[in-house]
């Protein structure tokens, strides 16, 4: 079982920064492509953010210019800062990890953002 572990959530005021974790299996950390979903009340799941393994980046338009993926090699982990938070960006955040039709998830961390 591959465990995406994810941390760094919790209550931030607009206009204040966040960063959130995910801590891979070396395996899944330098094969797969990893990035954040999110997924707000009563909405749909989507993608915030991925990231390859040779650090190529792409963000959904909602958070460009105010989040940053990125990756550290040395402990297998990917972030996600989150910078200029709006309360629309209230959402529980999952990590995963995707390599052509294989997908692993995270169990999700919650960001609230109070206006």
């Amino acid at each position: 079982q591959v465990q995406l572990v994810e941390s760094g959530g919790g209550l931030v005021q607009a206009g204040g920064s966040l960063r959130l974790s995910c801590a891979a299996p070396a395996i899944i950390f330098n094969l797969y492509i990893m990035g954040w979903s999110r997924q707000a009340p009563g909405k749909q799941r989507e993608s915030v953010a991925t990231i390859t393994p040779y650090d190529s980046t792409n963000y959904t338009d909602a958070v460009k210019g105010r989040f940053t993926i990125a990756r550290d090699k040395a402990s297998n982990t990917v972030y996600l800062q989150m910078n200029s938070l709006k309360a629309g960006d209230t959402a529980v955040y999952y990590c995963y990890a995707k390599a052509n039709a294989i997908e692993h998830w995270g169990k999700g961390t919650l960001v609230t953002v109070s206006s």
